[in-house]
């Protein structure tokens, strides 16, 4: 079947100074083997040659749309922004980051898995990450034979602190009824509103998964990722999110035991960071999430965990040491594509924080 005569899935990318990897991602779409495509390139005030490029591939391509922004606006405001400009006659929306790319059959892979099932409205898929010499694949975390999950279960499954397989924006197709609902589809200003966003969707949609790698998530130093792990942020969202879904989603009694096991798990590290003498934009932002949470963030709490977490590297040194072989091992094994990229999101949380997403 022709693509023309399918769907019309509208893609976005939201930018700003990303000229390094920006034509390498325009092409990607324009590469798609879905051909019903409408792209809208979303500039933020760039002041590299971001908006040249893009002007340069709308003279190329018809389907190429650009928008140029006068004021900036931070990430979240900026993805809002483009989400606003998802058109009626879409059915679909597809979100790809500026330095990331898509793989040829990424769009119509996903958008089989969505016309095949009516119910779902979030489809994901495996996504290969990393830079030079260091890529593997995320969000294995479903039975293969799992196409379609439940929405309330997919939901239920992350909050109560399962494998994470829901993904990033550029890995995932949403439909564009979800995203023309309301003016803020990333619900809040975290850096992880896009995992918010799912607990959104899946209230009244079902999940649906491509069990194939069907996108590019490029690791940098400048990437959004790179600053949300120095922050450890993936732990914060998370239990923020806890506090604002947990009662959608889960029973009192559930919502209580985990909250306490993820506050326990976020003092930890933040006595990690005490540790490795995180410096003031750490302790500044953690300051305003136990804030929102109701916490002290220098108390009883941070005391025992800094206490344990010191007396572990006293005591058990020899453990320690093994930490940091692992570390150093992973590190040079990570040229290999490897499935084992998505941990139990609990495991990880003893180092730095969550891998971010």
């Amino acid at each position: 079947m022709k693509t023309e005569s399918r769907p019309l899935v509208t893609v976005i990318t939201p930018v700003y100074n990303a000229e390094r990897y920006l034509e390498e991602c325009i092409r990607s779409v324009l590469a798609q083997t879905y051909t019903n495509v409408q792209y809208l390139i979303v500039n933020n005030c760039s002041t590299d040659a971001t908006l040249d490029i893009a002007k340069r591939y709308k003279e190329i391509d018809s389907r190429i749309q650009v928008y140029d922004y006068p004021e900036f606006v931070d990430v979240i405001e900026s993805h809002n922004r483009a989400f606003r400009l998802v058109s009626a006659p879409s059915k679909y929306c597809k979100v790809l980051s500026g330095d990331d790319s898509l793989f040829p059959e990424c769009i119509e892979k996903l958008v089989d898995v969505a016309e095949a099932n009516p119910s779902v409205g979030v489809v994901g898929s495996y996504v290969l990450t990393g830079g030079p010499g260091q890529y593997r694949v995320r969000f294995d975390g479903l039975p293969y034979w799992s196409t379609v999950v439940r929405g309330r279960e997919a939901a239920r499954w992350h909050l109560l602190g399962g494998r994470y397989f829901l993904g990033i924006p550029t890995s995932v197709l949403f439909r564009s009824d979800l995203v023309r609902r309301t003016l803020h589809f990333f619900p809040n200003s975290r850096e992880h509103a896009d995992i918010s966003a799912f607990y959104e969707c899946l209230l009244n949609a079902d999940f649906g998964f491509s069990h194939q790698v069907l996108s590019f998530e490029r690791v940098h130093e400048a990437a959004l990722g790179a600053k949300a792990k120095k922050l450890s942020s993936s732990v914060a969202s998370h239990l923020l999110d806890l506090r604002q879904y947990g009662p959608l989603y889960l029973s009192e009694a559930e919502l209580e035991c985990r909250f306490s096991d993820a506050l326990r798990i976020y003092y930890d590290v933040l006595a990690t960071g005490a540790i490795n003498l995180r410096g003031r934009e750490f302790w500044a932002y953690h300051k305003a999430v136990t804030d929102e949470c109701g916490c002290r963030l220098f108390g009883l709490r941070l005391g025992k965990a800094l206490l344990e977490k010191t007396a572990d590297l006293l005591f058990n040194p020899k453990r320690t040491v093994q930490r940091i072989q692992r570390r150093r091992t992973a590190g040079s094994r990570s040229s290999r594509i490897s499935r084992d990229g998505a941990h139990d999101w609990l495991s990880e949380a003893g180092g730095d924080g969550w891998t971010t997403s």
